[in-house]
């Protein structure tokens, strides 16, 4: 059993795993259930828990043997202008595929979200965007246009975005296999 782990405790009403960027163990716990029966839950899958702790350690030493190269102002400034002329574009197009209308698009350049949705509807874009793949450009955007739709990640949310880009998971799955690489270009 891992000897360190934070429990974080809510209103949910089943246990769940996560392994952070850091290595860090989170069990996301309901407010109702013991420490004993949370330990027993963290022993019974240490098997996981060493196999992506492992994974972690890779991608760790993997990005400390080639450091990202950081964007200059001027980069992030094309970056910003091409997102500027192609994400628009994107959210007008997907916007009649998932028949849904929002606010306005502002581009942004952040250090930890490729998008949001506000409840209002206007939608944000990170600017390094325009160094992933098109495909991952459409998922972004299909993603927060979906969110007009619900506002929240439940199985619904992710019917409707599979409704719009049916092969979505290729694009998920290389952002976040890349993506933490892209936004560690911001410095």
């Amino acid at each position: 059993m891992p000897n360190e782990f934070r429990v974080i405790k809510s209103s949910r009403k089943t246990l769940a795993l996560e392994i952070t960027r850091e290595g860090q163990v989170v069990v996301r716990a309901p407010k109702w259930m013991r420490q004993s029966e949370i330990e027993q839950f963290v022993q019974e899958k240490s098997d996981w828990i060493r196999k992506h702790l492992g994974k972690v350690r890779e991608k760790q030493a993997e990005r400390e043997s080639r450091p990202a190269t950081v964007l200059t102002k001027e980069e992030i400034q094309e970056l910003a202008q091409k997102a500027v002329q192609v994400l628009p574009e994107k959210a007008a197009y997907y916007a009649l595929a998932a028949g849904v209308t929002y606010g306005r698009i502002t581009i942004r350049n952040q250090k930890t979200r490729w998008g949001s949705c506000s409840g209002k509807g206007n939608l944000n874009f990170n600017c390094l965007l325009m160094l992933a793949p098109d495909e991952v450009q459409n998922y972004v955007v299909v993603h927060e246009l979906c969110h007009r739709l619900e506002m929240n990640h439940s199985a619904r949310f992710w019917k409707e975005v599979e409704r719009v880009l049916p092969d979505y998971r290729a694009a998920k799955l290389w952002l976040k296999e890349h993506g933490e690489e892209i936004m560690g270009r911001m410095g």
